[in-house]
């Protein structure tokens, strides 16, 4: 008696996926690029950190820092940072304007890639990110949870491009 092994389809034979679906394959096959921004994070001094973020985001939210809106976060600081630790930056807020400072912070807002660019780009309500784990608040949740109530209230949009181009 003869065993007969199935026939598997050549990649030739195959339909062709459409682009949304090879991304999302892609996307869930190739390993995290975590510990590759870790290792660069981690190379990165805090000086030169604070000459790449600092002016866009006090951009982002001028209208609100102007109204008011930070004033809660006066000498607080937060962490937000990628799942496993790194990478990471921690933004405090004094004197009108969100400062990147190294160290801890008070809270620390903890997602994946996906989660964080979801937020900022406000695909998603924020209350669903946390309630569906994708975002967890460590340490002072009440910080926090007013930093993700802040974010929730105000009108911007992020488009990197213009954030980074846009002179004020």
């Amino acid at each position: 008696m003869r065993l007969s092994l199935p026939r598997f389809p050549t990649p030739s034979s195959l339909p062709p996926l459409p682009a949304r679906d090879l991304v999302a394959l892609v996307q869930e096959y190739l390993p995290s690029p975590s510990p590759l921004l870790g290792a660069v994070d981690n190379a990165i001094p805090v000086p030169i950190k604070q000459l790449v973020a600092e002016a866009p985001l006090n951009r982002l939210f001028a209208d609100a820092i102007a109204e008011g809106e930070f004033d809660e976060f006066e000498g607080r600081r937060i962490r937000l940072e990628i799942n496993g630790g790194q990478p990471g930056i921690t933004l405090g807020f004094w004197a009108g304007r969100l400062r990147v400072i190294d160290g801890a912070g008070e809270a620390t807002i903890r997602g994946s890639i996906s989660a964080f660019r979801t937020l900022a780009e406000r695909k998603q309500d924020p209350d669903q990110l946390f309630f569906q784990r994708r975002l967890v608040i460590e340490g002072d949740t009440e910080l926090g949870l007013a930093l993700k109530n802040l974010l929730d209230s105000l009108e911007w949009n992020l488009r990197l491009r213009e954030l980074l181009l846009r002179t004020r």
